[in-house]
């Protein structure tokens, strides 16, 4: 097995078991507060491997507005997926997070006047028709949080949109440090009137999230230098597996085998998609922005 398939699945373990401690922290503390101190806390893997960048180049930006906008959809993905895991079941926050293909398709057709083959739209209106069968409108209730989730994977798409397009020019000290800047002022803020003194066990379940973020994001950048991304991106699929054996044994979240089927019809087109496509992939690995994989 190639060495970045087993890098990428460790970084999708990581990011999996961060996820979980989200949920854990309940919403008894507001999505504010819990992004404001992870992400403070993520970005201590990047410091400490910092590749001869200088945080005073952070501002020198080739796209400047574009750079703010997607720090704008990340803060708003990042608040919407914290919410989502605080408020309903963890396999269907991933179901509906895997759509986010589905949205950047559409976007790269309008924006980046990408062409998409037949095979690639039937393929995506599969991950859908997977998604409505874990959600199942009009069968069961629809909360707030799987709306909110949808909200999340529309937002990772235009940063997804934005990323590719700044990417090849921007400092990688700029993508992650203003981002960082960002949430902690904009996050700081919106939790002043919800505030909560986290107790040190709670600091310590922040620390945890924020680090196993932040070293997933560079496992995933390891991974990717080591093993053409065609062979990485599919790895992320495994974390609906996660999703699953998590939420039964700490939640008490057991899906019912409609649930199941709609979450294999997501696995399965979302493989296809990606191992059918003869273009070399231009892939960002996760939509929460904390997670600073690029």
């Amino acid at each position: 097995m190639p060495v970045g398939v087993i890098l990428a699945f460790l970084a999708y373990v990581s990011f999996s078991i961060s996820d979980a401690l989200i949920k854990a922290t309940g919403p008894s503390m507001s999505v504010f507060e819990i992004a404001f101190f992870t992400t403070s806390f993520s970005i201590i893997p990047v410091m400490l491997t910092k590749r001869g960048e200088r945080f005073r180049d952070m501002y020198k930006l080739h796209h400047p507005w574009l750079v703010h906008l997607r720090c704008a959809t990340s803060i708003t993905g990042t608040a919407c997926v914290m919410y989502a895991f605080t408020h309903i079941a963890f396999a269907d926050v991933y179901a509906i997070g895997f759509t986010t293909p589905i949205f950047v398709t559409l976007l790269s057709v309008l924006f980046l006047k990408e062409h998409v083959t037949p095979q690639r739209w039937l393929l995506l209106s599969l991950c859908f028709l997977g998604v409505v069968l874990v959600i199942r409108p009009g069968l069961r209730e629809i909360e707030t949080g799987h709306l909110v989730m949808m909200i999340g994977a529309t937002a990772g798409a235009v940063t997804t949109i934005v990323l590719r397009h700044v990417a090849p020019r921007e400092r990688r000290v700029s993508l992650i440090g203003i981002q960082v800047i960002y949430s902690a002022i904009i996050n700081g803020l919106l939790m002043i009137p919800g505030f909560v003194m986290p107790t040190l066990e709670q600091f310590a379940v922040f620390l945890a999230i924020g680090l196993l973020g932040g070293f997933g994001g560079l496992l995933l950048i390891a991974a990717t230098k080591r093993t053409p991304a065609n062979l990485v991106a599919p790895v992320q699929y495994s974390q609906l597996i996660w999703a699953i054996l998590f939420g039964a044994l700490f939640f008490g979240e057991i899906p019912d085998w409609i649930a199941v089927v709609g979450m294999l019809i997501v696995v399965i087109s979302g493989l296809l998609n990606v191992l059918s496509d003869r273009k070399p992939i231009r892939w960002k690995p996760r939509l929460f922005f904390f997670r600073i994989g690029m």
